[in-house]
């Protein structure tokens, strides 16, 4: 959520920052000045007749004392009392629309992002060399059906499409990288969660996944209570939630988490021939990384998030680049990100496996999420970032189509072979 006294103090550099995003928030803006004005008149108007009816009421056991027609003063008070009702109501009514409005208002971008979509998304840096095969390379799909790692017709069968079902080998590859992923984290200080799969809408809210996209996730609801809960779509939406509502002090942060998730998405199928198999589905699993830090602190731990991807994509030997998101391409709640870039070799391009954001202190102020300074006493909202470090449903296909020999057979990167028992290739069945 934006800083409604950003917005009041100068509405046009707000609108200005918006259009960076492709957003035309113009109508918007205006809209919420007015509400914002609305509420305080409501508000200003509604004490002034309270005071009054204070001082009426004080007044009238020395007007009975004396003897005098206190009629006039009583029909005064219910007076007041109906437009004071009056008024409560407006305001509930001119307050829902002044929050649902703010709610709906996306983060400004950095100022040295570049304006525009996708299309202007600028690579940093590229590391290693793009594979280069002597032989015919074979689909993911392929690889995975003959090797025997990934049953596509039973995950159809199980959940429908968009559902794959990972087996022998492929289960234990699978299993493998999400424990080189915890390990990795692990041994950088880095608190490991594993929170519900399935979360109450007030965390989307926060996270500033809803109202937008809250047509976008899988709905559950509840028939003994009435309550309706969501599956995550990604662990983001609990972790950017986990102190709401709370007050840190200063020397609690920085907080530096991850946690494991599978993660639900009804908007991921796509029937393009070129991203058959798992590159997008409904499920899929995930490391998430998270930040909570003081604002001063947020760039550095900006940077720390980017290095970390970036090293556990290396690390797997996978040639890739580092890009810089243009303020369009930037998630509504976001006010930088960095993707990191594989190679898909059937897919003839860069696929992004980790996204590393900033939201600075958009999801704070909707989470009322604060720290105490420890000098001053003051509270202060502080600052959220995510990375995904990292989701396997584009690592898993890269890695089988980048490591396949000629036969069929596919290597498995070393730093995974500890956890496949040492075995160094998958060979065909």
């Amino acid at each position: 959520m934006l800083d409604i006294k950003k917005i009041k103090e100068d509405p046009d550099k707000i609108k200005e920052k918006l259009k960076r995003k492709e957003l035309d928030c113009d109508r918007e803006i205006d809209r919420i000045l007015t509400l914002d004005k609305e509420r305080r008149d409501i508000i200003f108007a509604t004490e002034q007749m309270k005071a009054e009816q204070n001082k009426v009421s004080k007044s009238i056991p020395q007007m009975k004392k004396a003897g005098e027609d206190t009629a006039p003063v009583f029909q005064r008070m219910a007076e007041l009392k109906a437009v004071i009702a009056a008024n409560d109501e407006k305001l509930r009514r001119v307050d829902s629309e002044f929050h649902a409005m703010m709610l709906a208002l996306p983060n400004l971008p950095d100022d040295d992002l570049k304006p525009g979509g996708k299309e202007n998304n600028e690579p940093l840096r590229y590391f290693g060399e793009p594979q280069v095969f002597d032989f015919q390379p074979k689909h993911h799909v392929d690889l995975c059906t003959n090797l025997g790692l990934i049953d596509y017709p039973r995950g159809v069968k199980l959940a429908g499409s968009g559902f794959w079902m990972y087996r022998g080998l492929g289960a234990q590859l699978e299993w493998a990288l999400l424990n080189y992923f915890i390990d990795t984290h692990l041994a950088d200080g880095y608190e490991f969660a594993l929170p519900p799969f399935m979360l109450e809408y007030q965390c989307g809210e926060t996270a500033g996944q809803f109202p937008k996209f809250a047509d976008e996730v899988f709905k559950i609801q509840n028939p003994t209570d009435g309550r309706s809960h969501y599956m995550l779509p990604t662990a983001e939406a609990a972790l950017a939630s986990l102190y709401r509502d709370e007050i840190l002090s200063e020397d609690d942060l920085p907080k530096k988490l991850f946690a494991y998730t599978p993660c639900f998405r009804r908007e991921a199928g796509s029937a393009r021939a070129e991203e058959r198999g798992m590159v997008r589905g409904h499920q899929f699993n995930k490391v998430e990384m998270f930040q909570y830090t003081r604002p001063e602190d947020s760039d550095e731990a900006f940077d720390e998030l980017v290095t970390k991807a970036e090293n556990l994509v290396k690390d797997l030997g996978f040639h890739f680049r580092t890009v810089k998101l243009a303020a369009g391409d930037c998630s509504a709640s976001m006010a930088r990100t960095y993707d990191i870039e594989i190679m898909i070799p059937s897919m003839n391009g860069y696929k992004e496996v980790s996204s590393v954001s900033n939201a600075r202190d958009y999801q704070a102020r909707r989470g009322n999420m604060r720290f105490r300074r420890k000098d001053t006493g003051k509270l202060e909202l502080m600052h959220t970032l995510n990375g995904s470090g990292l989701a396997t449903s584009r690592i898993f296909p890269a890695m089988v189509e980048q490591n396949q020999l000629a036969d069929g057979s596919v290597k498995i990167p070393p730093v995974l072979q500890k956890y496949m028992g040492g075995r160094e290739v998958i060979s065909t069945l």
